[in-house]
């Protein structure tokens, strides 16, 4: 069997599960985030941390918690990191550099985990444990509770309460993450991802060198990483280490387990806006752009130029030869598409195009299907423009799921828009205007330019993988990426909010002859143009001194 066949075989298989998987998933986070019972422990914590857990809060009180419980988090995690030294389990692991300690804090806690550092030789256990494995999981929570509230702003009339982002955060973590992180985990220790405490030392050639490291506890936390769509990993070598991936199977299943909870996040859109043919329209349109990128990647990779790669077969170079070109486009395709960041092969060896592809989908907000919570906000703000677009060619008020959008609604989609690509471009930009961030680029040229572009749109958009080829453990890289990181993160959600407050208070404008139904063909097709046009010509530009100038070259 060819090795194209199989990579299609394995596309479909997974097409399949997550088929299987949209509906009893999507229903069952609806019903946590919606039920009106509280566990026996969830009251529990309620009661430590003095939380009213049937109290409602305004869309400001629910931001503001977003922000102080991550603000909390990035100080706890930063000190962790700087003291780890003389803590227990460190393993005798010196003390990491103030700004890069900022930028790992910043990472973790904004859903990101862009690593400028190698995991088992830079991080002690209890960091990897108490800090960044806790942050894996409340992080991506975190995602989740934000799209609960705008939903909440869809469903909810003339009332300014979208919810408690402590609940949402409590039931997210107790009822859906940890009980998929320990089923899964023990499904990836019977497949042969190591799972211990002290009890191994690994060779540590795929991070560059020969030394004999310490390991640590592999396949619970690589379950937390995939399932959160996160990309840190204990290796460098990420998910290329055949400690973290070791069998072809436990490569499948890691795509599967990054993009199965954002894939079923449109089925709990629909069921609690009460209309599932909503939830059908957005994940068609996740689902397209999704096979498209699978596509095109698999083909610029296997279809290529240049003796060496003729006879190899294809674009072999930085891909793992025990998963082959089309399980690594795959994953490629998948780990850009959703927020995640963990890698089965080097980005930076792909073929002008298959990287270009890599850095386009990150450019499009990874809304196809995103990260958990982040990708469908992303995508339904998208939506909300569609319709506002689709308003202004037939002249009437646009209307979406009965809430009128207006300038203020407006307002905040399109600030929503403009916040990631002025990071990217105004991040990138000042790299390359300063000589100093210019000699880190190992390459020169447009494959340079695209590893810093690379880069600031990873940061920006929380994805956490990189292009590598580029010295990013410096002070300057390592304070402008995490601001690119917690800008690209926060600010966002703050528009989100904004957003979702400003529909709840609405009355709901019943349906019309006049009304754009947004559940039919027509309006996955309208709601795919705006995607490509005013998410992904903004960066065409960049692109164009990047990686398409390096492909036509």
């Amino acid at each position: 069997m060819s090795s194209t066949l199989t990579g299609w075989l394995q596309a479909l298989a997974l097409v399949g599960a997550l088929a299987l998987c949209y509906r009893p998933l999507g229903d069952w986070i609806a019903e946590l985030l919606t039920s009106a019972k509280h566990l026996r422990a969830e009251r529990g914590l309620y009661r430590v941390v003095g939380v009213d857990g049937d109290a409602d809060q305004r869309w400001p009180v629910y931001l503001r918690s977003v922000l102080a419980f991550s603000a909390l988090s990035v100080l706890f995690l930063y000190g962790l990191i700087r003291l780890q030294t003389y803590l227990l389990l460190s393993l005798g692991v010196p003390e990491m550099a103030p700004h890069q300690a900022w930028n790992t804090a910043i990472s973790f806690t904004t859903n990101t985990n862009w690593q400028s550092y190698s995991g088992e030789a830079a991080m002690g256990h209890l960091v990897q444990m108490a800090g960044l494995a806790v942050q894996n999981f409340v992080s991506a929570a975190v995602g989740i509770a934000v799209v609960a509230a705008l939903i909440r702003g869809f469903t909810r009339n003339r009332t300014d309460r979208v919810g408690n982002f402590w609940v949402d955060l409590t039931r997210i973590v107790l009822r859906l993450l940890l009980p998929m992180a320990i089923v899964f985990a023990l499904v990836l220790v019977a497949n042969g991802v190591v799972q211990n405490f002290h009890g191994f030392h690994e060779v540590a050639t795929l991070s560059g060198g020969t030394q004999a490291v310490p390991g640590g506890p592999v396949a619970s936390q690589e379950v937390i990483k995939e399932l959160g769509t996160n990309g840190g990993g204990f290796f460098n070598a990420n998910s290329a280490h055949p400690f973290e991936n070791p069998t072809g199977f436990s490569n499948w299943l890691e795509i599967f387990l990054l993009l199965v909870i954002p894939f079923a996040l449109p089925r709990t859109f629909g069921r609690m806006v009460g209309d599932h043919r909503q939830g059908y329209a957005i994940v068609a349109v996740m689902g397209l752009f999704w096979v498209a990128s699978v596509a095109l990647i698999t083909l610029a990779e296997f279809q290529h130029s240049g003796t060496a790669l003729n006879a190899a077969g294809g674009a072999v170079e930085g891909k793992e030869q025990r998963f082959g070109i089309a399980a690594g486009s795959l994953f490629a395709a998948s780990t850009t598409l959703t927020s995640t960041g963990a890698v089965n092969s080097f980005h930076d060896s792909f073929t002008p195009f298959g990287g270009g592809l890599t850095v386009f989908n990150m450019m499009l907000g990874e809304i196809a299907p995103g990260g958990t919570g982040s990708g469908l906000y992303g995508m339904l703000i998208l939506a909300v423009v569609a319709v506002f677009v689709a308003g202004l060619m037939v002249g009437r008020t646009p209307e979406y799921l009965g809430k009128k959008l207006g300038g203020r609604e407006m307002k905040f989609a399109s600030l929503y828009i403009l916040t990631t690509p002025a990071l990217v471009l105004i991040g990138t930009g000042t790299a390359m205007a300063l000589p100093g961030e210019r000699a880190g680029m190992l390459n020169s040229g447009a494959h340079g330019f695209s590893e810093v572009l690379y880069a600031f749109t990873s940061a920006s958009n929380n994805n956490g993988s990189a292009f590598a080829g580029i010295t990013v453990n410096t002070a300057w890289y390592d304070t402008a990426l995490g601001l690119a990181m917690v800008l690209g993160r926060f600010l966002p959600m703050v528009f989100v909010l904004a957003l979702a407050g400003s529909l709840a208070r609405q009355q709901p404008v019943p349906a019309s002859a006049g009304t754009l139904p947004t559940h039919k063909p027509l309006f996955v097709g309208l709601l795919s143009g705006v995607v490509l046009i005013v998410v992904g010509l903004t960066y065409f530009p960049a692109l164009a001194l990047g990686p398409i100038a390096e492909g036509l070259h």
